[in-house]
């Protein structure tokens, strides 16, 4: 039997919000003290832990910091090794991508450090389609980005900025942000993530 697009899409909604719901409880965490932990809305979390609502991957990012686990973690299930090697690599073939679940249809990322286990950062290769998303994304840290294809808009904090292949740009992620394709080719980027005063995002 094959699933549509859409029905895959709220499995793997459905799944993240199982797997905050179950890290919350077995932390002891009322959702009133994730809450005040990611300042978001109490109702806004039971809806993602619900899937009544389709979380962009700025939110998932603070949620994962106040609960003490990888982003990766709430992506894909799969747990770090901590006692891993200091290096780790990631097959091309191991870059299980996720299609457009934060915000935006036209997004796909691709891990690229999801392996190691005390990483101070998160890295994805991302394709970039021509729709901004519903709502920019806000959130703790820092982001790297590395224009690998295609134009791209970006909006930061109320400005515009157009990146081509080849330029770079490094930002506080806690103003918002996003960005779109402009042209025919699609966009592709590199994005570094690091959150400030953890080990891992």
């Amino acid at each position: 039997m094959r699933f549509s697009a859409d029905t895959q899409m709220e499995q793997f909604l459905s799944e993240i919000g199982t797997r905050i719901r179950t890290l919350r409880r077995d932390k002891g965490m009322s959702l009133e003290v994730l809450a005040n932990k990611t300042r978001f809305a109490k109702s806004y979390l039971s809806e993602i832990e619900t899937l009544k609502k389709e979380p962009p991957i700025s939110t998932l990012s603070r949620i994962a910091f106040a609960l003490e686990v990888d982003l990766s973690f709430l992506l894909t299930g799969q747990r770090n090794d901590p006692g891993a090697k200091k290096i780790s690599i990631v097959r091309k073939t191991e870059r299980h991508s996720s299609e457009g679940p934060f915000g935006s249809r036209g997004y796909i990322y691709e891990p690229l450090s999801h392996k190691k286990a005390d990483r101070l950062m998160d890295a994805y290769i991302v394709t970039i389609g021509p729709d901004f998303p519903p709502q920019p994304f806000l959130h703790e840290g820092q982001e790297v980005v590395y224009v690998i294809d295609g134009t791209q808009e970006f909006m930061y904090d109320g400005e515009t900025y157009f990146m081509e292949p080849g330029d770079s740009f490094c930002f506080d992620s806690d103003k918002p942000h996003y960005s779109r394709t402009v042209g025919k080719k699609t966009g592709k980027i590199l994005v570094v993530l690091a959150a400030r005063g953890s080990r891992n995002l």
